[in-house]
């Protein structure tokens, strides 16, 4: 039998609280080929992300991406690095702050706001460590993934659970697997959308862009595709489009098998060829900018639009840290969490105290040492 974790060593008496686990997809350390190399190889390693033979991917992975993609990559991260990091790190980071501001005021116990990566820094065992020094027995994990798909949100939960199989003593746990129809979400992409336009003006026709997956994972039952076509369709509505004005595409596919359709970058061709003056962009699928949206839409498919004969491509940004997602999130935490200590409107933190040295005392009494 495997020794399993026990830190912090157990206390009588030891107050508990609720951990939040925010986790997003990772990015590298740094836009370098090196660390580019090591992002990727933990990446493209998780078998949820590449469902193909593990020795046949293997060898593919490390005989041509490995040695070749880096560099490109790092290329295009450059593009996109700001002076404190990576877009999506801190984009990310800002969520959880501002989360944990908001939700301190509106449990009733103590709760700890966390950002991880699935890849990268900060980890999912880091985090999940962190929590266990602050006492965490309730856990509440939260994808920034709206729609749900094997390859990013199951991989949450693998890696999640895996990081709790280790341990002595597992929290109670609550897994969010996707918000892609929420109302407060639906609502917070239409809003901002609106705000672009009344600072920009409306361009021609809007493409809500999602980023791909193989066709056969839809064949195998991924509800991926599905739900974005829900999400796209109830934006649509919330903003009143006509039908012609707005279309759905997929974006960032990689290798030569078919891919969800239709293609982000063919779809964007098409209308320059057909001279549209100016066309906006939204992508529903990234709870915050990174280099999907800031390099490869802004700026890739921006270029390929107008070399192709059209005007202006305008992308407009992921919610990101706006106070309509950061209040949707929360109430969406605070939905999931009901029925837990920290979400009783008549439990408060002096309560928890007496409960915890009441249980102190029984435990003494018992003959317990700590």
């Amino acid at each position: 039998m495997p020794p399993f974790e026990s830190s912090p060593e157990y206390e009588h008496g030891l107050p508990e609280s609720l951990g939040i686990l925010l986790v997003n997809t990772g990015t590298p350390d740094a836009p370098t080929p090196d660390a580019v190399r090591r992002y990727l190889k933990q990446f493209l390693a998780d078998p949820r992300v590449v469902e193909l033979p593990r020795w046949i991917w293997w060898l593919v992975l490390h005989a041509y991406i490995l040695r070749v993609r880096p560099e490109k990559s790092a290329v295009a991260y450059r593009k996109v690095w700001t002076d404190q990091g990576s877009p999506l790190l801190l984009h990310s980071m800002d969520i959880a702050g501002s989360v944990q501001e908001k939700v301190s005021t509106r449990l009733s116990g103590a709760t700890h706001v966390k950002m991880a990566m699935s890849y990268g820094n900060p980890s999912i065992d880091s985090a999940l460590e962190s929590m266990y020094r602050q006492y965490v027995r309730r856990l509440l994990v939260l994808p920034l993934y709206p729609q749900y798909s094997g390859t990013t949100t199951a991989s949450v939960f693998d890696l999640v659970t895996t990081a709790l199989s280790r341990r002595r003593w597992v929290p109670e746990l609550h897994f969010i697997n996707h918000y892609h129809d929420s109302a407060g979400y639906i609502s917070a992409i239409a809003a901002s959308t609106r705000d672009f336009w009344d600072l920009h003006g409306r361009g021609e026709r809007l493409l809500f862009s999602f980023h791909g997956l193989p066709r056969r994972l839809l064949d195998k039952g991924d509800p991926y595709h599905c739900q974005c076509q829900k999400t796209a369709r109830l934006v649509a509505e919330s903003l009143e489009l006509d039908e012609g004005t707005w279309q759905l595409s997929f974006q960032s596919r990689i290798g030569r098998e078919e891919w969800l359709r239709p293609y982000t970058d063919d779809t964007v061709r098409t209308w320059g060829a057909e001279k549209l003056d100016k066309i906006d962009v939204v992508c529903p699928g990234f709870a915050v900018d990174c280099l999907e949206t800031l390099e490869e839409i802004a700026i890739r498919y921006a270029g390929d639009f107008t070399a192709a004969g059209g005007g202006e491509l305008r992308y407009i940004p992921a919610l990101n840290a706006r106070d309509d997602h950061v209040s949707f999130l929360c109430r969406l935490i605070e939905r999931n969490v009901a029925g837990w200590p920290e979400a009783s409107p008549d439990w408060s933190l002096s309560e928890a105290a007496r409960e915890m040295d009441k249980s102190l005392q029984r435990a003494r009494k018992m003959g317990a040492e700590r």
